[in-house]
């Protein structure tokens, strides 16, 4: 069986996990990291046994087919961009990039390449989400909420970017229809960009979604909560446990769906292998990004206005 060859731009706590899933797939070289961090990039590429870089370009020296691009969002567009003119295939992780331009050169970019570009929206590979799709022919309402504590590793994204994203990308993927308007409001508290978030969107189909999102709340939440006109599912994102309510008879019964929980990133990464492999589609393209991060952006701009 023929290796994908990969390297890891970023090593960060997610780009390590990236690093240490890819170490373990069969199927996968882990030919390279890179980190502008000399110190940790050979801790974790002794660990690893994997060379080691501070300068990405020289991951090149490997023959790469792929890379993980796990770096902050201002440096997606431009480490992205040259590894796509180097004909080697980029998972980078979300949003896939700071603005929409950037966004855009990067699609037509892989599409002229013909290189798979996928991007991290990591929540599509959550079993939960994966279980509930074929439930869900036409959600009346839609609410999610995705809160946590501060934690100053991400600084040059505003919660919009950060963490909103994640459901926006679901809740596009579930509604698959044009938006009618947003409305939203939002706060800078411990940054200099939003740090908590709402957004109400409508779409034409007539769906609503209202969406929190917050980075400075003591306990973590990660849950959506779907209602169409027969039933009602609750779903938690951490705990990949989804619970349907249906009425039958004039009584609301409950019940646990029947999910296999696995872990959502080593599914996402071996789904991008795959794809890279077999040329096929990913699940989160380029495409599907670009159209989460414009309506992110329709966000912050209501926020801003």
């Amino acid at each position: 069986m023929k290796k994908l060859r990969v390297g890891v731009i970023g090593l960060g706590r997610l780009g390590s996990i990236h690093s240490q899933i890819y170490s373990r797939l069969k199927n996968v070289a882990l030919s390279g990291i890179c980190d502008t961090d000399k110190d940790r990039a050979s801790s974790m590429g002794k660990a690893l046994k994997t060379d080691w870089f501070t300068d990405y370009k020289r991951l090149l020296d490997k023959d790469i087919d792929a890379v993980s691009i796990v770096t902050p969002t201002v440096l997606h567009h431009k480490i992205a961009k040259f590894f796509l003119n180097n004909k080697v295939n980029c998972l980078i992780e979300k949003p896939i990039t700071k603005t929409l331009r950037e966004a855009s050169e990067l699609v037509r970019l892989a599409r002229r390449k013909k290189l798979i570009l996928q991007v991290g929206h990591v929540e599509r590979f959550n079993s939960a989400i994966q279980a509930i799709e074929r439930l869900l022919p036409r959600p009346r309402f839609i609410e999610v909420h995705r809160l946590g504590p501060f934690t100053p590793r991400v600084k040059d994204v505003g919660v919009v970017l950060d963490l909103m994203i994640h459901d926006i990308d679901i809740v596009l993927g579930l509604t698959k229809s044009k938006i009618r308007d947003i409305q939203a409001v939002g706060m800078k508290i411990l940054t200099k960009h939003e740090d908590i978030a709402n957004a109400r969107i409508r779409f034409k189909n007539g769906t609503v979604c209202d969406l929190t999102a917050s980075r400075v709340t003591d306990d973590t939440l990660r849950k959506i909560r779907l209602f169409q006109k027969d039933c009602y599912i609750s779903l938690d994102y951490v705990s990949q446990e989804a619970i349907i309510s249906s009425k039958i008879k004039n009584k609301i019964v409950s019940k646990k769906i029947d999910i296999k929980k696995e872990r959502p990133l080593q599914k996402e990464l071996s789904s991008f292998v795959d794809c890279v492999l077999n040329k096929h589609k990913p699940i989160v393209s380029g495409r599907e990004a670009y159209n989460a991060l414009s309506v992110a952006h329709r966000i912050i701009r209501k926020l801003n206005a």
